[in-house]
């Protein structure tokens, strides 16, 4: 869920990005890159809820991504519909040396889609690309699955910091760049009729119908 006010020109932006993905496949690790630019080689799993809100300028707007991290939860297939609430966007995650946690992708795409909007900005990542002589899972594999399921896709280390930012930038970007369109189509209807709409008007980003043409499979790898 998004807001724009006419009367608030500077308005934050808060989106809920959720991470999801088999258990061990570096969901936390690539949070904490991104928003501590930590690693942990140790790292347990996640235990209790976990969120990091990380700002970020598009466009000279300020943009707070809220991103959720599992809790460690799908170790026992029991990720709840609250953790999907309100999401509108998501990084779908497995490892590159770990063929059993790509399997699982189909899996957790149809779970995404049960619990929340059928058209979260979702991108398909795979971690650990650092683990060169370990992979399992070609490039060409995650691209092709990417494309089919009309997701981005982009392969990331947190260990190195491979493409960990841009990853979770190109879902906030996408997300704000269906937002705008959606204020943009609100602008014009006011313009055309002022007394349908409200000052104030929220507008709500989900059921984008559009969205599937601007997705890319393919994004990007590192």
């Amino acid at each position: 869920m998004a807001f724009y006010s006419e009367e608030e020109k500077t308005e934050d932006y808060l989106f809920k990005i959720v991470l999801i993905g088999d258990s061990a496949v570096g969901k936390s690790n690539l949070l904490a890159r991104f928003a501590r630019d930590e690693f942990y080689p140790n790292s347990k799993s996640t235990i209790g809820v976990e969120f990091q809100t990380q700002k970020m300028d598009i466009n000279g707007k300020e943009i707070k991504a809220q991103i959720w991290d599992t809790a460690g939860q799908e170790r026992f297939r029991a990720v709840t519909s609250a953790y999907y609430r309100g999401a509108v966007g998501a990084l779908l995650v497995y490892d590159i040396s770990r063929r059993q946690t790509f399997d699982s992708i189909g899996r957790w795409l149809n779970e995404l889609h049960t619990h929340s909007d059928m058209n979260v900005v979702t991108i398909l990542v795979g971690n650990k690309s650092d683990l060169k002589d370990a992979r399992e899972v070609p490039t060409s594999e995650g691209k092709a699955l990417a494309e089919a399921q009309g997701l981005f896709f982009m392969e990331t280390s947190a260990l190195d910091s491979s493409n960990v930012a841009a990853a979770f930038e190109t879902v906030v970007k996408e997300i704000y760049n269906i937002l705008s369109r959606k204020v943009m189509i609100t602008q014009e209807i006011k313009k055309q009729d002022p007394s349908s709409l409200s000052n104030g008007k929220t507008v709500m980003l989900q059921g984008d119908e559009n969205q599937e043409e601007t997705k890319k499979g393919g994004c990007c790898t590192s």
